[in-house]
């Protein structure tokens, strides 16, 4: 049995590049972004009008003057204009380009206009005022958004304005999720007494689709010998499998025979925590395999904990880990890590981390009071209120 350190840093000495792919930017949010998006032109890419009103040459104000006769209109998305006379000026919509000779804007609030002439209303006007210069924000080859980025919205306004429309993304690796026991039955179906709906697959999917990975499903009776022919399969065609269940000490917990063999490379099976414990990682040539135990908050922890950590470094996204402050006092007085599950808020800009008591690793409904599990480092049995632990979110 290993530690959580140990076995995370085995899992993490075996992720893999899974290659790049292009794809519609309009299609890449929630993507690992694999190429520098670099500003095609001036960030804005023209001396750029923030406020409707007026444009006018900055040292006739200066100089005294108040009443400006309108020369003509700079909507915005038409061709640049000139401001003929100094003494005039020039109607603007915000986003158009400013009028050559105009150097700044007053805003319509801080203008009357009558019979064509505009007369500003305040007793100080700037040199520049209301307009976003030309390169302000960013120049022609800044890197705007470096690789390894996870793709959200404000990225996809980005990629928009440089005109990315195709996009170099992290190919997402090819998943099997499979259940296994005979005590499972759909989730359409109604259960005798001694059957369950099955359940942690579907969770599997859930996680996995937080990540955009696409995933397949598969249900395995608990018969050694079809248990080996179909993971044999699997192991050829899948880049991951995920297993719920089968990998503790039951009469009836094949996998770890079948993995053995069918000459899956084990790296380690069962850690020092809880909830789950039994948790087998190994792997092929051209496969990992993730065996959970069958517990819903044992599977639960570990794909957060185990399968999220792999999947981020085999993608290249870096994610800051999270702590939270405890609430009240825990015991536990096991030696082994401790994944509590908590309720998060925020008081003053500080993670509190509220303990939820539940029924065991088994109390799947446990998981909807929750939000989040802190994890209580092994070697200690008490953990005050006031201290602070990493949390790793789900809700």
């Amino acid at each position: 049995m290993i530690s959580v350190e140990e076995a995370k840093n085995s899992i993490l000495n075996t992720t893999q590049n899974f290659g790049v792919e292009e794809i519609p930017f309009i299609k890449s949010v929630g993507r690992i972004l694999k190429e520098d998006i670099v500003a095609d032109r001036d960030f804005p890419p023209f001396n750029r009008v923030s406020m409707d009103g007026i444009a006018i040459d900055f040292n006739a104000f200066k100089n005294g003057q108040r009443a400006f006769k309108i020369e003509g209109i700079q909507p915005a998305g038409s061709k640049q204009i000139t401001l003929q006379n100094s003494e005039n000026c020039i109607e603007v919509m915000t986003g158009a380009v400013l009028p050559k000779n105009a150097n700044s804007v007053i805003r319509y609030e801080d203008v009357e206009i009558e019979n064509g002439i505009a007369n500003i209303q305040i007793d100080k006007v700037n040199d520049f005022q209301n307009i976003h210069t030309k390169g302000k924000d960013r120049k022609q080859g800044d890197v705007l958004i470096h690789k390894n980025k996870l793709i959200s919205a404000a990225e996809i306004g980005v990629l928009a304005t440089v005109g990315k429309s195709i996009v170099k993304v992290a190919k997402q690796p090819k998943v099997m999720i499979i259940s296994t026991g005979d005590e499972l039955v759909g989730v359409d179906e109604t259960p005798l007494e001694y059957q369950i709906r099955r359940s942690n697959v579907f969770t599997l999917v859930s996680l996995l689709e937080r990540l955009n990975i696409p995933s397949e499903t598969a249900h395995i009776t608990d018969d050694k010998p079809v248990l080996k022919q179909k993971i044999a399969a699997y192991l050829q065609e899948y880049d991951v499998l995920l297993f719920s269940g089968a990998v503790s000490k039951g009469k009836f917990d094949f996998l770890p025979e079948v993995f053995e063999e069918l000459q899956v490379q084990k790296l380690f099976h069962k850690i020092t925590q809880r909830p789950g414990k039994p948790f087998f990682y190994g792997k092929t040539d051209t496969s990992n395999v993730f065996g959970f135990p069958g517990n819903p908050i044992s599977t639960f922890v570990n794909c957060l904990v185990y399968f999220y950590s792999w999947y981020y470094k085999s993608v290249g996204l870096k994610v800051e880990e999270e702590t939270a402050i405890l609430t009240e006092d825990v015991a536990f007085k096991p030696n082994l890590t401790y994944f509590l599950q908590v309720k998060l808020s925020d008081k003053f800009g500080h993670l509190l981390a509220s303990p939820i008591k539940g029924n065991g690793s088994g109390d799947l409904a446990s998981l909807v009071n929750a939000d989040a599990f802190i994890q209580l480092p092994k070697g200690e049995t008490e953990f005050k209120k006031g201290e602070n632990f990493p949390v790793i979110r789900y809700s």
